[in-house]
């Protein structure tokens, strides 16, 4: 019995190149004071987003109900406030928010840090603040 799925020869001859996606190509919007945020990846089951904050700022504490969430810190350092003691992130490393976890993202360094976001399911229009 063969398979439905196309074979590989098949499949390349029909493939468009992929897309390169950056900063400069991306989807942009705003949040907070002066943050940035990039849609990499806008997709039906997660999102994959850059997100870049000037020094000294932090977002709303709060929370998602379905999403959980992976930041990924590339430049800087991310200091996650949860109901627990600040967890600081350096450049390399990795946290992960489970759904209903309060958390606040905030850059308390004198230099920007930059973070890659992924939420699975997408945190848009999941998200309720605590205050």
């Amino acid at each position: 019995m063969r398979n439905s799925y196309p074979s590989m020869a098949e499949s390349q001859s029909n493939a468009s190149p992929p897309e390169v996606v950056s900063t400069k190509t991306a989807e942009h919007y705003l949040w907070g004071d002066g943050c940035d945020g990039w849609f990499l990846l806008k997709g039906e089951r997660f999102h994959v987003i850059q997100e870049k904050m000037p020094p000294r700022t932090a977002e709303v504490m709060h929370y998602h109900r379905r999403a959980r969430q992976l930041f990924y810190v590339l430049r800087g350092e991310l200091t996650m406030r949860t109901e627990g003691e600040p967890v600081v992130i350096a450049a390399g490393q990795a946290v992960v928010m489970e759904p209903a976890m309060a958390h606040q993202a905030k850059n308390d360094s004198d230099k920007p840090v930059e973070f890659l976001t992924i939420s699975c399911p997408p945190s848009h229009g999941d998200r309720f603040n605590c205050q």
